[in-house]
């Protein structure tokens, strides 16, 4: 992390953020109901003849969606890549503010202009050490302003925290312990029914595809892919560092479990990517399957 010299970080203050920003679609009666309905607003000014736009939805009428917007300016990308580069390369919103002017109404087109207004000396906060950028759009509908909107964030480098405490044990029962006395043993087992020979996980007392209540186990080989993953970055919890991933893995044998991807930042995991079965140590009481990506492991790995 660089410190940066605020007066270096006070020269973006009255920059451009973004000008002649155009709203994707007028407003209209679609989004306005859409959006009393997602907050269960029943107020009788946002429907009937003459509707108008809730003035809480000052922003959405400014939204670029995915594919986001023109006319975002050169000073507010340069500010941002500063900041990267000194080592705040995460954000965070904190808060916002809204002025509202004057009512808008179905088929009002809107524009926009956003300026720079402030960027504060270094904080630390509890979520890392960083500097709050805010940003004010000027909102217009017709030409004539109907509102402003605050917008500030923390650009900040994360804390670093050291996970405290144990993991949650899982919880063993009738149904599942030789699923954990396999697990202690090294081998991931696979329950299979003893009717119709269907593999099953997580284990059950019978069968879901023919009810049998016979069943014996088959041990995985420890080769799968990823199906689907998440990356955990928040909130944290004790004897967890994030960001981590958690993967839904498909095993070879064509069943799926839950589980971390290990072996490769957790930025780097893919859908479909080879993994293999390993055992790791969480504390001295609990071990747990796991899976490495195949990639990391000729060339070293974490």
């Amino acid at each position: 992390m660089t410190d940066l010299s605020h007066e270096t970080l006070k020269a973006f203050e009255g920059r451009a953020a973004a000008t002649s920003g155009l709203g994707k679609d007028p407003v209209n009666e679609p989004m306005i109901r859409h959006w009393c309905e997602a907050m269960g607003d029943t107020n009788s000014a946002y429907a009937g003849a003459d509707p108008i736009a809730p003035p809480t939805m000052l922003q959405a009428w400014t939204m670029g969606g995915l594919s986001g917007h023109d006319g975002r300016s050169a000073a507010y990308d340069e500010l941002f890549a500063l900041l990267d580069g000194a080592g705040y390369t995460s954000v965070v919103a904190t808060d916002c503010e809204q002025e509202y002017l004057r009512a808008l109404r179905p088929g009002d087109e809107i524009t926009f202009d956003a300026v720079i207004e402030s960027v504060s000396e270094r904080k630390t906060t509890k979520l890392g050490t960083g500097h709050f950028v805010t940003t004010r759009m000027d909102v217009r509908a017709g030409g004539e302003l109907a509102g402003t909107h605050r917008f500030r964030i923390l650009k900040y480098a994360p804390a670093q925290r050291k996970p405290q405490g144990k993991r949650p044990r899982p919880v063993i029962n009738r149904d599942n312990a030789g699923f954990w006395e396999g697990v202690a043993r090294h081998q991931l087992l696979i329950q299979r029914c003893g009717g119709c020979q269907a593999l099953r996980f997580p284990w059950l007392p019978g069968c879901n595809a023919c009810g049998s209540l016979e069943w014996d186990t088959v041990e995985a080989s420890g080769e799968g892919t990823v199906y689907s993953y998440v990356v955990m970055h928040h909130p944290p919890f004790p004897a967890f560092d994030p960001p981590y991933a958690v993967g839904l893995i498909e095993l070879a044998e064509g069943v799926r479990m839950v589980s971390n991807v290990v072996g490769v930042p957790s930025d780097k995991v893919r859908i479909g990517q080879p993994v293999r079965l390993e055992f790791r140590q969480m504390d001295a009481e609990l071990e747990l399957p796991v899976f490495r990506a195949v990639e990391s492991m000729a060339g070293g790995g974490l």
